[in-house]
């Protein structure tokens, strides 16, 4: 009789590069949050600025000041995972917000962030916002501290005061 299901089983390999980021200091929620909302913040402006002519355009002819932005439709869609992904590959890990608050995105997998990795983590976010937010909230019951968006991309978060930063160069924790 022919056995149509083989057993599985799920071997752990610890890699080295999880080996080398042990003992480095998670950042706290509080910083992560107030980081989001910085960059949050940033790209609230900067697409508000894009959109002011037309909405000047338009109050000429209404005499009402009146912003449409949808983030849902159209372009500003694409500025958030734009902004983060780009950033967070292009400053090493840190958008500004980050930068800011001495926080920084570090990969599990690769010695850098790819710039996979950081457009995979800035959709993420989305996965994070689903169920009103929970994928945010994990990070407290996450031994390693990473929200859903972390979890997807293969990242945690480090501070940055005491592991320093990426040396670009040699992709070394300094």
């Amino acid at each position: 009789m022919m056995q149509l299901s083989q057993n599985r089983y799920f071997i752990s390999v610890d890699t080295h590069r999880r080996q080398s980021l042990n003992g480095l200091p998670l950042a706290s929620f509080g910083r992560r949050a107030a980081a989001f909302t910085i960059d949050f913040g940033i790209v609230a402006i900067v697409v508000g600025l894009f959109m002011l002519p037309e909405t000047l355009r338009s109050m000429a002819t209404t005499d009402v000041f009146k912003m449409d932005i949808n983030p849902f439709h159209g372009w500003e869609l694409l500025s958030l995972p734009l902004y983060f992904g780009l950033w967070t590959y292009f400053g090493h890990g840190q958008t500004l917000g980050k930068k800011l608050l001495k926080v920084r995105v570090v990969s599990l997998t690769h010695e850098r962030l790819t710039l996979w990795h950081s457009i995979e983590r800035s959709l993420g976010y989305g996965a994070s916002i689903l169920e009103g937010g929970f994928g945010f909230l994990q990070y407290f019951i996450h031994p390693n501290k990473q929200t859903v968006h972390d979890r997807i991309a293969e990242t945690i978060v480090v501070k940055v005061e005491i592991a320093t930063s990426l040396d670009p160069l040699n992709n070394k924790l300094k």
